[in-house]
């Protein structure tokens, strides 16, 4: 089973090249989180171990490192859980998320598409 879900960016990206300041990083990653929460009530439920990959669509071209906003996917990963997706998001039951570089788009999103490996 894969599953996909596109989660619109609800403030600045979490990065972890950035000097931002702890309450700034805790104020955006309750805002990815609840806005994941969000977008996935009533969705699939998975109790087997899955594969994540994050997508991140920015709203500029340009040189950047997709890697450097894991902190962002984890916020997404997490928000995943507190709706009922995932059972847990050790690493018993998740693999990832393996974050990609994705497209320029009108609006920021992260893409999340998520895969039973069991």
């Amino acid at each position: 089973m894969t599953w996909q879900l596109t989660v619109p960016a609800p403030c600045e990206w979490i990065n972890s090249n950035h000097r931002t300041h702890r309450m700034e990083v805790a104020k955006r990653t309750r805002l990815w989180r609840d806005a994941t929460y969000a977008a996935a009530l009533d969705q699939a439920v998975f109790y087997v171990p899955v594969r994540i990959t994050a997508t991140v669509h920015k709203t500029r071209n340009g040189v950047w490192d997709a890697g450097n906003l894991y902190p962002t996917a984890k916020a997404i990963v997490d928000g995943l859980v507190d709706a009922g997706v995932l059972r847990d998001d050790s690493n018993r039951y998740v693999i990832g998320p393996d974050m990609r570089a994705g497209d320029k788009r009108d609006t920021a999103c992260v893409v999340i598409r998520i895969e039973a490996i069991a």
